[in-house]
């Protein structure tokens, strides 16, 4: 009798790092393209917001090259010009609540920047060597997709919908929420490449438990208890003074982990992860037939 092995196809990890602005969110994304350096592997990084200049200063401000590994692209939601502001402005001036969110804006399309970072997601241009690197949902674990950040995700999505109107009514939202979290499971559930977001946080009451806690910063309340499941990893992100922690054991916020342990104060370096995660790739077998 003989046993035939084969290796059990693991995708990639899926992790959401959140907390306040100036805690180190994107700064950490550096540890993760020096891991993939190494293991001769790929990273590619959508930017919604300003966060590059960040990212390249993590080996820039130390005089070290930047790993020929990394790719980007920039995908910025286009501010509302002044003439819109200026217009809308004053027709809620002058129209009752009632007609404010039946306005519709003209120039909708001109500011959604929606389809433009799906456009990104289908063939990831590089700002860098101008060349495509194909379909996200079609790269395999030798290739990590980042997303810095939700924040400006969810805004490019409301612009959408609203346009320069400064209100949504019910029904948008729910259109913008379900935008949005098809989006997310495509990327957490529809691709084996890993995937990494950063995200902020809003203090909203947990359903479940009643209490109030810190969760992610999505597309109002609805689905904010939503998005921690679709990930591998939901980290919170922590600075004190001048040092940099991730937490994966607060109680008031909304974390969870697979890939590091539950503790406070952990070193900010996404390689505890990818290492978790190739060990365990590399050790997944299974016996499917005995002869």
């Amino acid at each position: 009798m003989t046993h035939e092995y084969e290796l059990i196809p693991i995708g990639g990890v899926k992790v959401i790092t959140e907390g306040p602005t100036g805690t180190g969110k994107t700064y950490a994304v550096g540890s993760l393209v020096d891991w993939a350096d190494k293991h001769k592997m790929k990273v590619s990084v959508l930017f919604t917001e300003t966060g590059l200049e960040t990212l390249i200063g993590y080996w820039t401000d130390r005089s070290l090259p930047i790993p020929s590994c990394l790719s980007w692209h920039s995908a910025f939601t286009r501010p509302l010009g002044l003439a819109d502001i200026a217009g809308m402005a004053k027709k809620v001036g002058q129209l009752p609540y009632e007609s404010v969110v039946k306005l519709t804006d003209p120039n909708r399309d001109k500011n959604n920047a929606f389809v433009p970072i799906l456009a990104a997601l289908s063939d990831f241009p590089d700002d860098r060597t101008r060349t495509n690197l194909g379909p996200v949902d079609k790269w395999g674990v030798d290739h990590i997709l980042v997303i810095d950040g939700l924040t400006e995700l969810c805004n490019s999505i409301v612009k959408m919908i609203v346009g320069s109107r400064p209100t949504m009514s019910l029904p948008e939202y729910g259109l913008a929420q379900n935008n949005l979290m098809n989006l997310l499971r495509l990327l957490t559930q529809g691709c084996t490449c890993h995937f990494a977001m950063m995200a902020h946080v809003t203090r909203e009451k947990d359903e479940i438990t009643g209490g109030v806690k810190l969760m992610t910063q999505a597309i109002g309340s609805a689905v904010s208890s939503q998005i921690p499941p679709l990930f591998s990893d939901v980290i919170y992100c922590v600075r004190e003074g001048t040092s940099f922690y991730w937490d994966t054991a607060r109680l008031d916020v909304d974390v969870k982990t697979r890939n590091l342990p539950i503790a406070a104060k952990i070193k900010p370096d996404y390689a505890q992860i990818m290492d978790k995660w190739l060990s365990r790739m590399m050790g997944a077998t299974r016996t499917p037939s005995t002869k």
